[in-house]
């Protein structure tokens, strides 16, 4: 039996015509071997590199870079993150060599655990223990903060967050729009609901981020007074307790905002007691209905220019909050001291010593007392 037939063809025999077999010469057989050797073995170099690469990558290596290291780099340590999440994110940014290093310095540091979420100022090429120890320290957080101070409006809150932040004015108020989480009752409008405090803003937060938090820091100071329930026993809404809080807050300080918002509420209940007659005379909601700055003084002529906002000409409630109120205003409007007055007078206006009064003679007293120690308000 002719074995040539059974044996399976190869590159190194090929048939002719009547089927017998011409054998190829050697050289070139012997060339396709080392070839198909050289392609092995260059496949087998790169597979191995690549699963070293791969080892590395998932493990890290013990490669350090000797530091100190140069140029900067700003770095997110969210919350919840591991030694490991963050060692990889180190070695993204080019701040450690490896992933190991950062493991390998936080497993021998037993503070290691005290890093808090934040953003931090490192540098590229760090040594891994450096920038562990920077991690470590709360006090190398970069803060970038704004502080919202009471009695402002949306328009000065946004003028200030123009200039405060790296986001210009005209981005906050685009942002103003945004669903912020505003109560219903606001009616969409966020004068009065943007609560004051300072505020940290994170290296990815956008302006409506932020507003919303000021909405949701609002919620946590009406709901500690109970800002809706106190309005049920009041005989208000809470939208018009929170009216009554800017104007409180436009109006007193410390102690005194329990005495002014009972006082509001006096005049509002009783319309018909031939002095006030339902109107609360507030110069600052006067200013907000003309569009200017809240403290400034008033002409007679601007006290009698009627709008939704001037108390003056017209008895109740302005129609909105005139500017943002804090804690204790909030409290104030919903928790008003007892008594019967329907006037106060600031006498002193470097102390803040403000007197009440149920009595118009008694309220003159006290306006000439005001008059006497600062002449230029009247």
């Amino acid at each position: 039996m002719d074995e040539s037939r059974v044996l399976p063809a190869s590159d190194e025999a090929e048939y002719r015509a009547g089927g017998a077999r011409k054998k190829r010469r050697g050289p070139a057989g012997c060339l396709a071997v080392l070839v198909a050797l050289a392609v092995l073995a260059g496949g087998l170099y790169l597979g191995v590199t690549k699963g070293v690469d791969f080892v590395s990558d998932q493990f890290g290596s013990v490669e350090d870079y000797p530091g100190p290291g140069t140029g900067t780099v700003t770095f997110q340590v969210e919350e919840g993150d591991t030694v490991a999440a963050m060692g990889r994110g180190l070695k993204k940014e080019k701040v450690v060599a490896s992933v190991q290093a950062f493991i390998d310095a936080a497993s021998a540091d037993p503070n290691s655990s005290s890093i808090q979420a934040g953003t931090y100022e490192l540098a590229k090429e760090m040594r891994a223990v450096d920038a562990l120890d920077i991690l470590m320290d709360p006090s190398n957080q970069v803060r970038n903060t704004v502080t919202i101070p009471e009695g402002l409006r949306v328009a000065d809150i946004v003028a200030l967050l123009g200039e405060e932040t790296s986001f210009p004015a005209k981005k906050w108020e685009k942002a103003l729009s945004s669903d912020l989480g505003l109560p219903e009752y606001a009616g969409g409008n966020p004068e009065g609901y943007l609560f004051p405090a300072t505020y940290e803003i994170g290296p990815k937060e956008q302006p409506a981020d932020l507003l919303r938090r000021m909405v949701d820091r609002w919620r946590q100071a009406a709901d500690a007074a109970q800002l809706e329930q106190r309005a049920s026993e009041l005989g208000y809404t809470p939208a018009e307790l929170m009216i009554i809080a800017s104007l409180v807050e436009a109006e007193g300080r410390g102690d005194d905002m329990p005495k002014i918002a009972r006082t509001i509420y006096n005049r509002l209940e009783n319309p018909e007691n031939g002095i006030t007659n339902g109107k609360l005379q507030i110069d600052a909601s006067v200013n907000y209905g003309l569009d200017q700055e809240l403290g400034v003084g008033l002409t007679s002529e601007q006290l009698q220019q009627d709008t939704p906002y001037n108390t003056y000409t017209r008895a109740g409630l302005p129609p909105t909050p005139i500017e943002a109120p804090g804690d204790a205003a909030i409290a104030a409007a919903a928790n008003p001291a007892e008594g019967p007055w329907l006037f106060w007078v600031t006498v002193n206006l470097e102390t803040g010593e403000t007197k009440f009064t149920d009595d118009y003679q008694e309220f003159l007293t006290f306006d000439q007392e005001l008059c006497d120690r600062h002449p230029e308000t009247c």
